[in-house]
């Protein structure tokens, strides 16, 4: 290639992830003079928040996860490769993205990274075997047929014993997630599922919440924290506060007090969601920058602009990037992806790197939905709970759907469930709860790994290692 079609060459971006920065950063550079490339290991674009009403019956995956090339069709210069990053050669400006057992690498002149977070047991991987978190798609079905599958195997209980147990749901952590999952467990039993069995009562199930802190709700306040307590408390949710999980196992929870006393909880479906970490791609570009760290969730702690040192085109941005009061919501990462893409545009009018000026988050705050026409809401100093806070909830989170038909399905949805007693979504398999048991369990075994792999169309592995274990969602023994 001559010099003069490398310096007329557009410039190339490539985006690393699907979510709310991923998304954003790619479409706000829609009318720049670039070529987007946005890799993602999943072919959607997960709206995360409302997962849990995937895993409790009231949506459906395609409402609130998109493909992303449906979404991204009409914008010419962006590019969507489905892959796994597995490498970042700061050095020579390419990423190794890996689909199976078959690698890809791909250039760039900026790059944009937002893989996010996944879920953190704290040191604990192995309470994953038993109580899946709620950051996936495959997550929240796992725990719908969960849930579901707890009221089918207490109809054919035989002992009163064993029916206790399949009738209690243990959340843990007592966050937005936490809330809300716990909340709408306790309406499914209470009104979607009354009547509907012979043996049981719906109603008769438990659902506790569990929380290693001293509130619900702790980084909104006491005010809202006590008014989603007061709620859940009268849906007939048990709160645990100051108690922490110590173990789990197939049949339950042991739990630690305050004062150090352990307890069980005997319990067949149990939910994680007490808690983070960022994408091992974190730690990646740290080692590969020099001066560049991670803090305790391994978030990159980034330069004012986003960047990582001595690498002004590679931006960090959502839960991957550490900046001091910016959460880990989708404001944070829409905001982040959308600065990265205009200091890019901007670099390519001949802005230097020293000239940017420094990301600044504007907080337009924060909400929960504690139940049916319950929630709470905080923006700036104002806070207020109830019905009024409950459709603020509903019309930011229908504004931050993708497509007019995933809103227009959504709004019927919520329509039947809220004003009804019906679900629209109460499908679940069998297959659902043991397939991401049985894909980790191919996954340690090569040779079975390696004909998985080539019945899918890909090429014997060639690196002695089972497809996708080179950066694994989850670990668990």
């Amino acid at each position: 290639m001559s010099t003069q079609s490398v310096e007329n060459r557009r410039h190339k971006v490539v985006v690393i992830g699907s979510g709310f920065g991923g998304l954003f950063g790619t479409k706000h550079l829609k009318r720049a003079d670039v070529d987007v490339t946005l890799i993602s290991k999943t072919s959607t674009h997960l709206f995360q928040p409302l997962l849990y009403q995937v895993a409790t019956g009231i949506l459906s995956v395609g409402e609130i996860a998109p493909a992303t090339r449906l979404v991204l069709r009409k914008q010419k210069n962006a590019q969507v490769l489905m892959g796994e990053v597995v490498d970042i050669d700061l050095e020579h400006n390419t990423v190794t993205s890996r689909l199976l057992n078959q690698d890809t690498v791909t250039p760039f002149d900026s790059l944009i990274v937002a893989t996010g977070a996944q879920q953190s047991y704290f040191g604990n991987d192995h309470f994953a075997t038993y109580a899946p978190g709620m950051k996936t798609i495959d997550d929240a079905l796992e725990l719908r047929g969960r849930i579901l599958g707890a009221f089918e195997s207490a109809e054919l209980a035989t002992t009163q014993e064993m029916r206790d147990r399949l009738l209690t749901f243990v959340v843990v952590g007592a966050g937005p997630t936490g809330v809300e999952l716990a909340g709408q467990i306790a309406e499914l039993s209470d009104r979607t599922l009354e009547g509907t069995f012979h043996n049981i009562d719906p109603r008769d199930a438990r659902v506790i919440l569990i929380e290693g802190a001293g509130a619900v709700l702790g980084p909104m306040g006491p005010k809202l924290g006590g008014k989603a307590q007061r709620r859940l408390e009268k849906m007939g949710v048990e709160i645990q506060l100051n108690a922490m999980v110590t173990d789990i196992d197939a049949h339950g929870v042991t739990v630690k007090d305050a004062d150090g006393t352990l307890r069980r909880i005997e319990s067949s479906c149990k939910v994680w969601s007490a808690g983070v970490q960022a994408s091992p791609l974190g730690k990646m570009l740290a080692e590969r920058s020099e001066g560049t760290e991670v803090d305790r969730a391994g978030r990159v702690i980034v330069e004012p602009d986003l960047t990582i040192k001595g690498h002004p085109n590679v931006f960090v941005v959502g839960d991957l990037m550490s900046v001091p009061d910016v959460p880990g919501q989708a404001q944070g990462a829409i905001q982040g992806a959308t600065y990265a893409a205009k200091q890019i545009k901007a670099g390519l009018k001949g802005q230097t790197p020293e000239q940017r000026k420094p990301f600044k988050y504007f907080n337009k705050g924060s909400m929960a939905t504690v139940s049916r026409f319950s929630a709470v809401c905080q923006v700036g100093k104002l806070e207020f709970g109830g019905f009024i806070a409950w459709l603020a909830w509903l019309a930011l989170h229908l504004y931050y759907l993708v497509g007019y038909r995933s809103r227009i399905i959504t709004v019927i949805q919520w329509f039947v469930t809220f004003l009804g007693r019906t679900r629209g979504q109460m499908a679940a398999t069998e297959q659902w709860v043991f397939a991401r048991l049985a894909l980790e369990q191919v996954a340690e075994d090569q040779e079975d790994a390696d004909e998985l792999a080539a019945a899918l169309g890909a090429p014997p592995a060639g690196n002695g290692r089972a497809p996708g274990k080179a950066a694994p969602d989850r670990a668990v023994s």
